[in-house]
């Protein structure tokens, strides 16, 4: 019987751990603050747990910059709705021209979560449209970055502890 409970223990330790290892996105993204920009995909990999993105915005004076990004959704969910990996992969193949819904990241820098992407055409490739009152910063430099002291979780807050 011990064998048994300890094996069964075992088993449900190792079935936690994707949920253990999952992260919630309003932790590393600012996704209250949401901005839309025109940008051109560089490298598109649909994966698992998110798909990643990398784009160049060109921003005010011709400056080009490189972003980072995950997608909020899932490949699951993607395939769910239609966009099979062939499918985006064609879709978002490098060079397409894209307008993106991002939350920055908290960090800051050029990295953020893409909420939404439309086609040239205005046409949905990933999530909805994008939400009401959600500025458009297209060739802004940076576009929406965090601002003041922001305190991020897990950082010490005056030498303190967190």
């Amino acid at each position: 019987m011990t064998i048994l409970r300890s094996g069964l223990f075992w088993l449900l330790a190792v079935l936690a751990l994707p949920a253990a290892a999952h992260h919630g996105s309003s932790i590393s993204y600012d996704t209250a603050k949401q901005w839309t920009t025109w940008a051109r995909v560089v490298q598109f990999n649909y994966k698992n747990p998110h798909p990643t993105m990398t784009f160049e915005r060109e921003v005010q004076g011709g400056v080009v910059e490189p972003w980072v990004s995950e997608l909020l959704t899932n490949p699951s969910m993607m395939a769910r709705q239609g966009w099979t990996k062939r499918k985006s992969e064609d879709a978002l193949a490098p060079g397409t021209r894209v307008k993106l819904t991002l939350a920055t990241s908290r960090a800051g820098g050029f990295s953020g979560i893409v909420m939404a992407i439309q086609g040239e055409d205005g046409a949905p490739i990933v999530g909805g449209g994008r939400p009401a009152q959600v500025p458009d910063l297209d060739g802004v430099p940076g576009g929406l970055q965090p601002e003041g002291d922001i305190v991020l979780p897990g950082q010490a807050v005056d030498g303190g502890a967190p």
